[in-house]
């Protein structure tokens, strides 16, 4: 049902699985056991913390494995491609999250800082908004940021408004992070308003 890999201008997205990434990198990267990750600002908007055990890590992956299967979800490991810094390179993961019955994705990413900055969050939502749309005939894809969360907010608007989007507004006591309940902003891209941007 979905691409096992997918080749952008300038990234690699493989099917997040065990094949693809290996665990103890990517425990070492969420836990930022070797202290260079900053993973706690990675994760500062994100509804999860820096892992503590590489089981963890593992739960991740096989939680990945598992909603691939079923056809819940659709997560990418994200690696630079030849000729960008840090080439091949766990960056970070995104994904497509499905909602069968209401005919809407639900995009999702998070990059390791030292890929911050380079339009790599935008790159990886055009991708995957392709495949909602034309590979999965989908009516709707979704992207949620939270209400303090700048850096993610100017990125989602701007692909947002690219493929024809907009902010639906704000989702108030949304989401749980952490001990606190927070509000997040949606924006939507409907089929038809994709169509008309992309031609």
């Amino acid at each position: 049902m979905f691409p096992e890999r997918i080749e952008t201008d300038r990234l690699v997205l493989e099917r997040f699985c065990e094949e693809n990434v290996d665990l103890f990198e990517f425990y070492r990267v969420c836990s930022d056991a070797d202290g260079v990750e900053e993973m706690a600002e990675v994760t500062r908007y994100m509804p999860w913390d820096p892992h503590v055990t590489v089981d963890e890590s593992k739960e991740f992956v096989d939680r990945c494995e598992d909603q691939w299967e079923e056809g819940e979800a659709a997560t990418y490991a994200i690696r630079p491609r030849k000729g960008e810094a840090g080439a091949g390179q766990f960056a970070g993961a995104g994904g497509l999250h499905l909602d069968w019955e209401r005919r809407t994705a639900r995009l999702g990413t998070w990059l390791r800082k030292r890929f911050w900055g380079r339009g790599y969050s935008g790159e990886r939502a055009a991708a995957l908004i392709e495949i909602a749309f034309e590979r999965l005939d989908l009516e709707v894809v979704a992207v949620t940021h939270h209400v303090d969360n700048e850096k993610s907010r100017r990125a989602i608007e701007k692909y947002v408004e690219s493929h024809g989007g907009r902010c639906e507004g704000r989702l108030r006591n949304w989401v749980p992070y952490g001990e606190e309940v927070a509000d997040e902003y949606r924006y939507t891209i409907t089929q038809e308003e994709y169509r008309a941007a992309t031609g």
